[in-house]
């Protein structure tokens, strides 16, 4: 699952490097061993990748004439599926988030959805689609996710007498338990923050306080950006830096926050559902919990999501859109037990909600209604480059409003009028 926003400048240079990665071993015509063959290209490998054979072997099982291969592009995705769409021989299908980037390369799916009774689309949590819309188009399915939320030491809380986390705690809260959990001469810590933290992963942070970085049009960076709220929320974490109940993790010479969370040396860090299993086999005795809002106003969830979708250039767009449709089913979807299922009905069925590990994941999802920055605007990655260095700063001990400013200063000229 990509939550994260990579880019890649040398498209031209990786083509001809990657296609015969790329490339179908069918014959031209699309047939093999008489069958029609669809591509479909995911990020994922290990026991993730053997889910998606199989859910591709069940979906051939429906369709006896069809041949799904199955290509595992892994690290290298963004890569090789922006060379295919640049050679013009993408994959029919494939998994997908990056869509400000590759939407003028995928098939809107607005029309297969009109025209198939069977989809149940009020089945999706709604708020998953602010996520692979663009311009008010529908580009992919939701396949998986997670929102952020916060993960705290039980073991740390009781030593300290420290109440979990309940619904309805705020940042004056959280900040308070960080200070009691901080014990410098043990090298333990209340939270932590990344020395080079994404900004993606600051949004929902940012959106609780009625702040954002960008309008909601994509237009204004001006009065948005550099708003007291939004500068007050990327304040909220370099002050507990700052203040020392709060360690900076993930950088050079720093442990990851996982690593330190395991050892019992941190009450609490922020982080989506990816850490979670690893942290049962490590036996941590651990809570989640919603994200703390600010005061009254209200806690807003930011989504990781993945999506499948199809190629403008796939020669058979109706079997792709069949595939889609098999992808995001409840068979399928019940085969993928690796993500958060998506669907309602399944989440009713599963009783996910019951359990309190997983249950806040869901409170954050039915909060997040927001889109986030970088499918608001096409030149997002410029204007973040410039976003990146402020709130980097920040996180080492500056003064967050003026270099907002700056950032807004310089980024300007990116965003369109």
């Amino acid at each position: 699952m990509r939550g994260k926003k990579v880019w890649f400048s040398l498209l031209v240079a990786v083509v001809v490097l990657v296609m015969s990665a790329c490339s179908s071993s069918s014959s031209g015509d699309g047939k093999k061993d008489g069958k029609t063959v669809l591509r479909f290209a995911t990020w994922d490998s290990g026991n993730i990748l053997k889910v998606q054979q199989e859910i591709a072997k069940e979906f051939e099982k429906e369709n006896k004439d069809v041949k799904v291969q199955v290509e595992a592009y892994g690290d290298g995705f963004d890569q090789k599926i922006a060379a295919s769409f640049g050679a013009k021989n993408p994959p029919d299908v494939m998994y997908m988030w990056d869509f400000s980037t590759y939407n003028q390369s995928l098939e809107p799916l607005d029309t297969y959805v009109q025209k198939d009774s069977e989809i149940k689309m009020d089945d999706f949590y709604d708020g998953l689609f602010n996520y692979s819309k663009v311009d008010g188009k529908l580009y992919g399915m939701p396949a998986g996710f997670s929102t952020m939320v916060v993960y705290y030491n039980k073991k740390l809380f009781d030593q300290y007498k420290i109440p979990y986390p309940q619904a309805g705690w705020t940042w004056d809260d959280f900040k308070e338990i960080a200070r009691k959990l901080t014990d410098k001469s043990k090298k333990q810590y209340g939270f932590s923050v990344t020395s080079e933290p994404d900004t993606y992963d600051l949004q929902g942070l940012v959106w609780s306080n009625g702040g954002s970085f960008i309008s909601d049009d994509g237009t204004k960076i001006d009065g948005v950006m550099n708003s007291s709220e939004t500068v007050e929320a990327i304040q909220t974490y370099g002050d507990m830096v700052k203040e020392g109940i709060a360690v900076l993790t993930g950088g050079k010479n720093q442990q990851s926050a996982s690593d330190i969370f395991k050892a019992n040396k941190l009450g609490m860090l922020i982080s989506g559902i990816w850490p979670i299993q690893g942290y049962k086999d490590a036996k941590v005795d651990f809570g989640t919990a919603m994200i703390p809002s600010f005061g009254s106003k209200p806690v807003k969830g930011l989504i990781s999501s993945s999506s499948i979708s199809i190629a403008k250039d796939s020669k058979q767009k109706d079997l792709a859109w069949k595939f889609v449709k098999f992808y995001s089913s409840e068979k399928a979807i019940k085969m993928r037990t690796a993500d958060l299922p998506v669907r309602k009905s399944i989440v009713q069925e599963t009783k996910v909600m019951e359990d309190p590990l997983y249950k806040p994941f869901y409170t954050m999802l039915e909060n997040a209604t927001n889109t986030p920055a970088f499918l608001l605007n096409k030149n997002w990655n410029e204007v973040n480059r410039n976003l990146s260095a402020a709130i980097n700063a920040v996180m080492r001990g500056q003064d967050a409003k003026p270099l907002f400013d700056k950032a807004v200063k310089e980024s300007e000229k990116y965003v369109d009028k």
